[in-house]
């Protein structure tokens, strides 16, 4: 959905009441709460899909991410937990493509009637700077 689409996709994959959250490793590491992107609801994430597709302007773009040593817990049970690491690759048409963001997603998943959500999504980028183009979500 984050690289083919359609975008608007994407906030049927998370729980009504959810948490979406971007933020530095810096700020994960000593659990401070902020967060570059934070978003409590799906009708958030319907705000933030809803902005790209609709009111900022910005240089077209494509996007690919790949996700990596994934791992999560007790899979039988409702609720569990994944971790895995990322990297987002991002390409402008007159440009090389450049790596936007890299670091891990942190995931709490349940099972709904209508299939696996997320109750929370975390992503933690390894850097302490953002690019001014984080424009999708990681």
């Amino acid at each position: 959905v984050l690289d083919d689409g359609p975008l608007s996709n994407w906030p049927d994959l998370f729980t009504e009441q959810c948490l979406y959250l971007i933020q530095p490793r810096d700020n994960y590491d000593k659990d401070l709460p902020l967060a570059v992107v934070r978003c409590e609801s799906r009708s958030m994430l319907q705000d933030r899909v809803r902005a790209v597709e609709e009111t900022i302007m910005y240089e077209p773009r494509y996007l690919r991410h790949h996700i990596t040593n994934i791992s999560a817990d007790d899979l039988h049970s409702d609720e569990f937990t994944v971790k895995a690491n990322y990297s987002v690759i991002e390409v402008l048409a007159d440009q090389l493509p450049s790596i936007q963001s890299t670091g891990r997603y942190l995931d709490q998943v349940v099972r709904e009637q209508e299939g696996l959500r997320f109750k929370q999504k975390r992503v933690v980028y390894d850097s302490v700077l953002v690019p001014n183009s984080l424009i999708f979500p990681l």
